[in-house]
Parts: C-alpha cells; structure tokens; sequence
C-alpha cells in the first residue's frame, strides 16, 4: 500500500505492508492505530535527526520554510477570526462602514435596510426616509459578479464584506476551503426587510441582479425566509393641473394617459434616476410603507434571474449567441443604433 501525506512544506511517501491498520477516513491519509502512529513518530525522528546532522544546509532549508508556513497559517487564522468578527459584531465606531447610515431603533422587528445605487441616491434617499426605522447602505458601482467567483475573491470584495457588515448574519459558505470564514446567524439578522433601491434603467437592474446574486450565493436562506424585498421606483411622473400620477412602466403610461386623462393636456416628466427625485415624491413612491411598492424576492425568481445572468455574462459564449438570435428581435425597439 502506498499513500502521502502532506502537511505543510514536508512531504511523507511511506510504503508499507500490515494487516492490522485501519484509517480514519476513507482517504487513508490518518490511521488511527495508536501503536502504527508511535511506530512511525519514533522511526521519523530517528532517521531525521541523522539526515539533519549530515545534511546541515538542507536542514536550514527545512526550518526556514517551517516558520514561513507557521506564520502563513497564523496570519490566516488571525485575518478568519477578525473577518468572523467584524461580520457579526455591531456597527460601531470600531467596526465602522463607509457611509452606511444606520436608523434609530433597535428594534430589528421595525428596521429596514435599503441598498442603494451611489452616493446621488444615497443623498436622496437619506432625505426622504423615516430615520426611525429606516437605514441605508450604498453599492459603488457594479459589484463583484458572486455567481462564478470564488469565495477567496468575494471576500477581497470591500463592498461585499461592507454590506455583510451591515446585515450582521454571516454568510453559508458551502465550501470546504472556506467553511470557516464567517458562520450563517439568522438570529444576528439586524433588519427585518432589505430593500433593494435602483434606478429603473438597465443599470440599475444589472446593478439589482448583481446584489441579488450575491444574496442568494452567499445568505440564501434571506431570500427563502422572505426578507429579501425590491422597491419599485416610478419610471414617469405625470401632472395635470394640481394632480399627480406616477407610472412603474411604460404599459401603466399609456394606461393614465390614454384613459383618466384622454384628451386632456398633461405634463409627463421620465425619471432620471433616484438622485434626481424630490424628497417628497421619494418618500410617497418609495420610502412610505403605506404608498410604496415592494416585491418579494422568492427563490425561484432569484434561480431564474441567475440562470439568464449566468446566460449573458457567464462563459457560455455559444449559448449566448443562440440565445440572442432567438431572442434578439424583441428588444429592437430598446436598441440604441444609429
């Protein structure tokens, strides 16, 4: 029988024949014979002590790259146990997020997270919330694409491991090289809904999709529990006289238009995104539990979502020509070609 084992720098190839070993694992790299392990420890030491003797250069070699393993390992465990720690502690001077903007209650059964899209709908959206219960947490730019990355890289993510701050659960990491980098808490959880806030263009549903894929790759039981949420934000603003509609699309346009208000002159004013808006008009359209519109995220729009995101910007580059000629035609209209 044959095997290796590979601890760090030094490597074992043993060659040995015995009827009694058995293993602790089917890898057959730990046997847990007591008398088969101080067999071997004894013989190792023997033998080892006499090659460090005749060979003193190889022997520095060896103890200098045991140290540099030994330091490997402990700034590793150093930096596992302070990213363990600065994902569930509290959100505080020490352990602060850049612009987050935290509301007052503490009470986890009232407070809502909204993530936003930059810092012009972060200022919008600080104007218009309630600061009871309500709090804030900007992405800048597009962030990491969690889909395919691994986690080694989402975790270098300062965006990411910003917003796990903020939410306070950990992640699920379904992965053995990473099973010890942060524990999953629903129990930690500091908001009862996470609002995902985006413009409504292309986007800010690039944007949408990014965090929710990060969300369902990284703390899907969020989404299956239900606390994961989409605001709608208005795409048209429309006045007549002293009265205002907002349309969500352009089928809801046509509707107000061409039926309350047929024949009539009214103002239609598009959304230029949430930075724009009036602190009111965010307020009654996107902030105001009463007015606002919210849309659960199930795990099947999220399954869905990241199979068409997997489809258009995964490295399935046939399919996604296939996927284009088929498909193609509907969105001509949306085309900017000149």
């Amino acid at each position: 029988m044959t095997s290796a084992v590979e601890e760090d720098c030094l490597v074992l190839v043993r060659n040995n024949f015995s009827t009694q070993t058995s293993y602790e694992y089917q890898d057959k790299k730990t046997t847990n014979n007591k008398f088969v392990q101080e067999a071997m420890t004894e013989f190792l030491r023997a033998q080892l002590e006499v090659y460090f003797i005749e060979n003193p250069l190889d022997a520095g070699k060896i103890a200098e790259q045991l140290f540099i393993s030994k330091r490997s390992r402990e700034n590793a465990e150093r930096s596992r146990l302070s990213f363990k720690k600065n994902l569930s502690g509290s959100v505080d001077i020490a352990n602060r997020v850049q612009k987050f903007v935290d509301c007052r209650t503490k009470d986890t059964t009232r407070r809502e997270l909204y993530i936003v899209e930059g810092d012009s709908a972060l200022g919008s959206v600080k104007l218009s919330r309630d600061a009871e219960f309500q709090g804030i947490m900007p992405v800048r730019g597009k962030i990491l694409n969690c889909l395919k990355a691994d986690y080694a890289k989402i975790f270098k993510s300062e965006i990411i491991t910003d917003l796990l701050k903020v939410l306070g659960c950990g992640v699920e990491v379904h992965d053995k090289h990473a099973k010890d980098m942060a524990a999953f808490d629903l129990m930690n959880l500091r908001w009862n809904k996470v609002v995902i806030c985006t413009d409504a263009d292309v986007d800010g549903f690039q944007i949408r999709t990014l965090i929710l894929t990060m969300l369902y790759r990284l703390t899907p039981t969020l989404i299956q529990r239900g606390y994961v949420y989409i605001a709608e934000s208005p795409l048209y603003e429309i006045t007549y006289k002293d009265k205002t509609w907002f349309a969500y699309s352009d089928a809801e346009k046509n509707e107000i238009v061409g039926g309350e208000l047929a024949g009539r002159k009214c103002s239609i004013n598009r959304s230029k995104g949430l930075g724009e808006n009036e602190p009111d008009m965010m307020w009654l359209t996107t902030m105001n539990p009463e007015t606002r519109r919210l849309i659960k995220v199930m795990t099947e729009d999220v399954e869905r979502t990241a199979a068409v995101f997997d489809l258009l910007l995964g490295d399935n580059l046939q399919g996604r020509k296939d996927h284009i000629a088929e498909n193609g035609y509907k969105y001509l209209e949306l085309a900017d070609i000149s």
